[in-house]
């Protein structure tokens, strides 16, 4: 479903389209993650593991920083995975504490 906007080239709103689009591709991996996230947290609690994982997200961020492509930098790709982590290590965070 497009938002028209007040006298858009037909090109740019169909790329907008475009991107809209794919951020609701992305919403939904990125809430499938976090159900796998939270199943980890699980795991964790269940075994008195605990959930910062400093050496695990350092292999993670590497991983993806060795696999990005242009027109992503490196950086880039740390950057949104970072906050990605972060976010995830929240989420895993408050499940645990609220499964006690």
């Amino acid at each position: 479903m497009s938002v028209q906007y007040a006298s858009v080239d037909p090109e740019l709103a169909a790329l907008r389209d475009a991107i809209d689009s794919l951020d609701r591709e992305i919403l939904e991996l990125v809430a499938q993650r976090v159900e796998v996230v939270l199943k980890v947290g699980d795991y964790k609690r269940a075994r008195g593991i605990r959930v910062y994982d400093p050496a695990r997200e350092r292999d993670v961020l590497d991983k993806l920083c060795s696999a990005c492509r242009s027109p992503l930098t490196r950086e880039t790709v740390r950057r949104i995975f970072e906050r990605l982590i972060d976010e995830s290590r929240r989420l895993e965070q408050v499940h645990v504490s609220e499964a006690k």
